[in-house]
């Protein structure tokens, strides 16, 4: 028979453990995305029930990443895989099918209504510019919403229990994304419909122009890779010093020698730093989706609103 001051402090944390609630007590679920902007959406989702990993990670360039044997025992252990989908990053099916993965890959794209661009930089001057679905909807506030929605309800299939959590805390973050587009609206009406035109290294910000009534020209196409002809920079150059565009910016995951050439030959300025396909590092001005929105919307305004120099 166990002495007093020992029995009583064992009894207590039987007690314990016995009335833990079993969320309280399972692992966290482990969900692996192909980039950063959604590995934040899964954790805002799926709070403390899930451990998240994104395999291209702050500042890292989704179209040229090369997975590791690491990644791949990463994918195959996951209980849940998210991807972008609308051919941002269809090697995650690829590397999910090699690793052995049998869970579902999530589409956090899937239906939202998406956007064509148009590759201007890249023709050769003798046929029609190319076309192709514009994959970076997360660049609109309202498309967030239905990444998160697909989020949700994806770890509410694969872990039943927690249903009720990801769908509540789906809800009170789409109240936050709908904050963020008021605020972002009201900035953007700040500036003239003039100083609207934006010049960024590559064409991703379709979705953000397209929401908030702002023009974007870029020297290269939906991939940061290809490499821009020297007819195409030449003719945005012309289309640049043409309309006066007062600023050209700059992007976390490009080059900056290609804006440099742009803004040594336009005249422009570099009005600052973009985040588009990735977050920054936890320190920097876009560790989560939120603040990319802000800082990205609040650098083109105070950027577009100076006087010209």
């Amino acid at each position: 028979m166990l002495p007093a001051f020992v029995a009583r402090p064992l009894r207590a944390l039987l007690l314990c453990i016995v009335a833990a609630p079993a969320a309280a007590l399972a692992a966290p679920l482990e969900v692996v995305t192909s980039f950063s902007i959604l590995a934040d959406f899964v954790r805002q989702v799926g709070g403390e029930r899930v451990s998240v990993h994104a395999l291209v990670g702050e500042d890292g360039d989704t179209h040229a990443f090369q997975p590791r044997p690491s990644d791949a025992r990463r994918v195959g252990s996951a209980a849940l895989v998210v991807a972008n989908g609308l051919g941002f990053d269809d090697w995650v099916a690829r590397l999910a099918r090699s690793a052995g993965y049998r869970g579902e890959v999530v589409l956090a794209a899937q239906g939202v209504a998406t956007l064509e661009m148009t590759d201007h930089a890249h023709d050769d001057g003798k046929g029609p510019d190319q076309h192709a679905v514009d994959p970076h909807a997360w660049q609109d506030t309202r498309n967030a919403e239905r990444y998160v929605d697909n989020i949700a309800e994806a770890l509410a299939r694969t872990d039943p229990a927690g249903a009720a959590i990801y769908r509540a805390n789906a809800a009170r973050y789409r109240a936050q994304l709908r904050e963020l587009d008021a605020e972002l609206r009201a900035l953007v009406a700040t500036l003239p419909a003039t100083r609207r035109k934006v010049v960024s290294s590559h064409d991703a910000f379709g979705y953000l122009a397209h929401a908030y009534g702002l023009r974007f020209l870029a020297p290269v196409g939906v991939s940061n890779n290809a490499e821009p002809t020297a007819q195409g920079v030449a003719r945005l150059i012309r289309q640049l010093k043409a309309e006066q565009v007062p600023a050209v910016f700059l992007e976390n995951i490009a080059d900056p020698r290609l804006i440099e050439r742009i803004r040594s030959e336009s005249g422009a300025r570099v009005g600052g730093t973009l985040y588009s396909d990735a977050l920054s590092a936890a320190g920097g001005p876009a560790p989560d989706y939120l603040a990319l929105m802000r800082h990205n919307v609040r650098t083109l305004v105070a950027a577009l609103a100076a006087p010209a120099r």
